[in-house]
């Protein structure tokens, strides 16, 4: 390693702890546990500050679509017809699509952002607010694209759909939902056999996380350290998809258990490797690699645990208290006075060392991750008695 590579690690190493340093102090003052009512000013404060500041007519890219995601969440709880004319002004901007392209020959799932790569997971995600909104008022149009995108997938010969980590968050709450939609068997089955190739392909089952692709399976990829590199945000995108599926899984899927064996491992690792400060570093296992508070992690995270406890597959008595440590950096540290939504690391697909996140570190992802926490901590405190 080359002298101003040393120089360049040790200065972002020293100015990370340095945030850090400052954050705990901030996070280590007395808080007491939010009450439903509190939560919900702050889903409004963060919600109505998002689209204050960003118009609807967006993309339906997996960046924008993973805080529709959240919104949607939050309209359930809160009801506010603002919410949800948001998402619909999105929709209608995107022709309740995603990749446009009508010509199937040419239909891709590599990695791409043109039309024509309509079978990639990123363009699929918003089929999942689509059918949200079709849930509320029932049209045709809003599910057609979406039937006719996942019909067609499903009936080629290939699994290898998913071979990055986040596919599991974008595309298997989709199938589950059509299935909910439909009562087609199908989607049950092929949402096992595309998971099963992913979790073949990505899951570690000594550490029981995902890598965030195959570049990144040790040791082919280690961390700074030497050591296992798991990317915080991309096992958040399988342990809130994983919950999302389990919710809207028929109980007696055959495959119901592997998911939740799956769901509850995690957890437990999960659990072990929060920062004493409630946040995730983004680099699961070595929190040197990139040290510091993230929040996009941190939300599904949290997400994931509190919709655990209140769906009794995971103990309270153990994971509450990690679910409210990671709540408070949440609502304490990431959360700025205005409402905008703090260290979100940028798109990315990796733990990067040096990279700068700080509290003007957003993004709409992070948002939407922040969101789902935000309603299931409400659910949580209002399932308690907590007013």
């Amino acid at each position: 390693m080359n002298i101003s590579r040393v120089f360049y690690l040790s200065l972002s190493l020293f100015m990370s702890m340095t945030l850090a340093s400052c954050t705990l102090q901030k996070s280590a003052q007395p808080a007491a546990k939010a009450s439903s009512q509190e939560v919900l000013q702050i889903i409004n404060q963060v919600n109505q500050y998002w689209q204050a500041n960003n118009p609807a007519e967006k993309w339906a890219m997996w960046d924008v679509v993973a805080y529709h995601t959240g919104n949607m969440e939050v309209y359930g709880i809160t009801k506010n017809p603002a919410y949800k004319q948001y998402s619909e002004r999105w929709a209608v901007h995107n022709q309740w699509m995603g990749a446009k392209s009508t010509e199937k020959e040419k239909w891709k799932y590599a990695y791409g952002e043109k039309d024509d790569y309509v079978l990639f997971g990123d363009w699929q995600i918003c089929f999942q607010t689509y059918i949200d909104l079709y849930n509320l008022d029932k049209d045709e149009k809003k599910i057609a694209r979406a039937l006719e995108v996942m019909d067609y997938q499903m009936q080629t010969a290939k699994s290898d759909y998913w071979w990055w980590a986040d596919g599991l968050y974008m595309v298997m709450p989709v199938m589950t939902k059509l299935y909910k939609v439909t009562g087609n068997k199908l989607y049950l089955d092929k949402i096992y056999e595309y998971w099963k190739f992913a979790d073949q392909l990505m899951y570690d089952a000594d550490e029981k996380l995902y890598y965030r692709n195959a570049k990144y399976i040790y040791p082919k990829h280690k961390s700074v350290n030497g050591k296992k590199d798991f990317w915080a945000r991309g096992d958040g995108w399988v342990f809130a998809g994983l919950a999302k599926v389990l919710q809207d899984l028929p109980k007696n899927d055959q495959h119901r258990a592997e998911y939740l064996q799956r769901f509850t491992a995690m957890a437990e690792k999960i659990k072990l490797s929060q920062q004493a400060e409630g946040y995730w570093t983004r680099s699961l296992l070595d929190p040197t690699h990139a040290p510091g508070p993230e929040t996009s992690g941190t939300a599904f995270f949290v997400y994931g645990m509190l919709w655990g406890i209140r769906n009794n597959v995971l103990p309270a008595k153990v994971y509450e208290p990690v679910a409210q440590k990671g709540w408070k950096y949440l609502s304490n540290i990431a959360l700025q006075p205005d409402g905008k939504i703090g260290y979100v690391q940028p798109i990315g697909e990796r733990a990067i060392p040096g990279q700068l996140v700080d509290k003007n570190s957003t993004a709409s992802f992070g948002v939407g991750a922040f969101l789902l926490a935000s309603a299931e901590m409400y659910r949580h405190q209002l399932s308690k008695g907590s007013n």
